[in-house]
């Protein structure tokens, strides 16, 4: 279909540039030409009359040409597009299936792979996001409140608990992989309720606005975490280090703060209603809600 279109454009501009100079430059008549004076005068009036068609049948063959290397430049980038997709889509699919495997170095390689995702095709970073924390969830619960879930908070912090980097290194990656994330306007924000984030590292993340109710975030190190607007209600934050976090309107309802580090802390208009602050570290730097300051 698309060869009997291209073939049937083709004969039409071919007529076109046949015909048309003909129609809007046509031969002088034998009438006009009998006003003319002299043969040779005649000649020349004819002659000029076909350089005129000739000229703009230059015109458009010019046109036409241009045209052509237009739509084959269009043609050539709607098939670049379509492939990059396909490769996009390809890669995509292959990162889920990889997040699936019971390898650990497979599993790394699928977060790193939804992250090269993410940085190419911005449609892809909502679902990029949701997955890895879909990820994490799976992969690192805290099942609070489940029948057989974890006492919450547990009646003591494990200072001998080794760091989320060994203890779980894949879970650890897509935290570092959703921390340094693009973003988008359209993505749901991480939701990352009751998950096991003990000892996790999380310095200078963007997890503004991330939905952290009843994790367990013991000892975790957040220094230049950016939590502005989080929910952190019930949220254990006992020994965490949040030098220089950004808490600003966070939800810190019932959290559990005791001998969590504030130092630098940007609290401003938190809600720390029922929050145990604990023996919490703090300096001059640190700004509480006005109302805790009241």
């Amino acid at each position: 279909m698309a060869g009997v279109l291209g073939t049937a454009g083709v004969l039409t501009a071919l007529a076109v540039v046949i015909w048309l100079p003909q129609l809007i430059y046509p031969p002088l008549t034998q009438r006009a030409l009998a006003q003319v004076p002299g043969g040779a005068q005649r000649m020349a009036a004819q002659q000029a009359q076909l350089e005129i068609q000739s000229g703009f049948r230059g015109q458009l063959l010019q046109l036409f040409g241009g045209l052509v290397v237009f739509v084959g430049a269009a043609a050539g980038w709607q098939q670049l597009r379509v492939a990059r997709e396909g490769q996009i889509t390809e890669r995509f699919t292959r990162a889920i299936d990889h997040l699936g495997s019971d390898t650990l170095d497979i599993r790394l390689g699928g977060i790193y792979a939804l992250e090269r995702v993410a940085k190419n095709s911005v449609n892809d970073r909502p679902t990029v996001t949701d997955i890895l924390c879909s990820f994490v969830r799976e992969h690192s619960p805290w099942p609070v409140g489940a029948p057989d879930g974890p006492q919450h908070p547990t009646p003591e912090v494990d200072d001998q608990l080794p760091w989320l980097t060994a203890r779980a290194p894949d879970v650890q990656t897509a935290l570092y992989v959703l921390g340094r994330r693009p973003g988008h306007p359209d993505e749901h924000k991480p939701y990352l309720s009751r998950v096991d984030l003990r000892r996790a590292l999380l310095g200078r993340a963007r997890l503004a606005g991330a939905n952290l109710r009843h994790s367990n975030l013991s000892r975790a190190y957040m220094p230049g975490c950016d939590l502005e607007h989080g929910q952190l209600a019930h949220a254990d934050l006992r020994h965490a280090n949040l030098r220089g976090a950004r808490m600003a309107h966070a939800d810190l309802r019932s959290a559990h703060l005791q001998h969590s580090d504030l130092r630098g802390a940007d609290l401003s208009d938190a809600c720390l209603d029922g929050a145990d602050v604990t023996g919490v570290h703090t300096d001059d730097a640190t700004i509480w809600p006005d109302s805790r300051l009241g």
